[in-house]
């Protein structure tokens, strides 16, 4: 299940990586910023310039470092290292498709929400079985995340600009992540994203969702 592949030296846009430095930030509207990295990107293989999905995020008020979704029942789960000048280090730590064993999901995943959950009564777990179980915690919220994301590469470092509905609400979203932690910073400056708050997926959620009392920027760069 898990995915621990041997990664290659050099970052390629798409693939499982080594843990990365990632600078993240939300707002009401980037398309400025969306301009200057398709200006200064380098080439991006097509299928990673335009996608769209349909996510499920799993938020826990007791959790901020492990970040826990689902796209086509497929689960992925990083787990946030470390906080360097700014920016977050991520590392990818399972990928997984349901069903699920029952042990799996009680010894890998129930402890990444960092909360007493209720052991499963079956011994293997579809998508809509974990979920039964989820829903109904009171300190847990299962949230639908939809993205239309544009990918670039400025600097070596993997670029994103997308348009995110959170259950319904839109926002949107521009990132840059990488192994080499002064790429990423320069590319912040490239894009004048430098002072801006850097906000991960789990707090972006939270916030839309009132489960952390602090909304998303309204800006206009």
């Amino acid at each position: 299940m898990r995915n621990l592949q041997t990664m290659a030296n050099k970052l390629k846009i798409g693939e499982v990586s080594k843990p990365r430095y990632e600078f993240r930030t939300f707002g009401s509207d980037f398309e400025e910023v969306a301009q200057r990295m398709s200006h200064l990107s380098a080439a991006v293989p097509k299928k990673f310039r335009k996608r769209t999905s349909e996510e499920i995020y799993i938020v826990s008020k007791t959790n901020d470092t492990n970040n826990v979704k689902i796209r086509d029942e497929k689960m992925d789960i990083k787990k946030l290292i470390q906080a360097v000048d700014g920016l977050e280090q991520w590392t990818p730590l399972m990928k997984g498709e349901f069903p699920f064993m029952a042990q799996i999901i009680v010894e890998e995943i129930f402890p990444m929400f960092q909360l007493v959950i209720p052991k499963p009564e079956k011994d293997e777990l579809s998508f809509d079985d974990f979920l039964s179980i989820i829903k109904p915690h009171p300190e847990l919220k299962v949230v639908t995340v939809e993205k239309e994301r544009y990918g670039y590469m400025v600097n070596g470092t993997i670029c994103e600009y997308a348009l995110v509905q959170i259950n319904g609400s839109m926002i949107s979203t521009v990132s840059s992540e990488s192994t080499n932690i002064d790429d990423v910073k320069k590319t912040i400056w490239d894009l004048g994203l430098e002072g801006m708050e850097n906000i991960n997926y789990i707090q972006a959620v939270k916030r839309v969702t009132g489960m952390k009392n602090k909304t998303i920027p309204n800006n206009k760069l």
